[in-house]
Formats: C-alpha cells, sequence, structure tokens
C-alpha cells in the first residue's frame, strides 16, 4: 500500500518516490496543501473503490496515518 501512495503522491507532486516514507509529514515534509490532499484522496478512491468521509482527513498528517486508516477500514 505504501508503495501505490508513494507513486501517486509522487506523480501529483512530482516528487521522487523515495522521498516518501510512513513518517512522512503531509503537509511539513511533503509541502502537500489541503487541495493535494483533496486530490490524492480522490486518486486513492478510485484506486481502491472507497469514500473517506471529510471529518476524518484531519487526522490524516501523515503517510503511515493514511495507511493505518486504509487498513482499519478495511481498504485496499
Amino acid at each position: 500500500m505504501l508503495d501505490k501512495i508513494r507513486s501517486i503522491l509522487a506523480e501529483q507532486l512530482s516528487l521522487n518516490p523515495d522521498e516518501v516514507t510512513e513518517e512522512s509529514n503531509f503537509k511539513e515534509d511533503l509541502g502537500v496543501d489541503s487541495l493535494d490532499l483533496f486530490e490524492l484522496l480522490m486518486s486513492l478512491e478510485e484506486e481502491y473503490g472507497f469514500e473517506i468521509p471529510a471529518e476524518d482527513l484531519e487526522g490524516l498528517q501523515t503517510v503511515g496515518d493514511l495507511i493505518d486508516y486504509l487498513q482499519k477500514n478495511e481498504i485496499g
């Protein structure tokens, strides 16, 4: 799952995929703003066929948080 998220982030933000780790903070480390995060979630929703409620977005600070959220909700 990390590889898929890494690939999507790298494509959307023109990042080197190796820069993206589970500890990467979306805003501080990767420079992701709210629009970028929304686009990432749209890509993941399309990939995995699920929807993340907007209120759940606030708790997702790192790539690891996103992976944990997806796993807890049995997505992917």
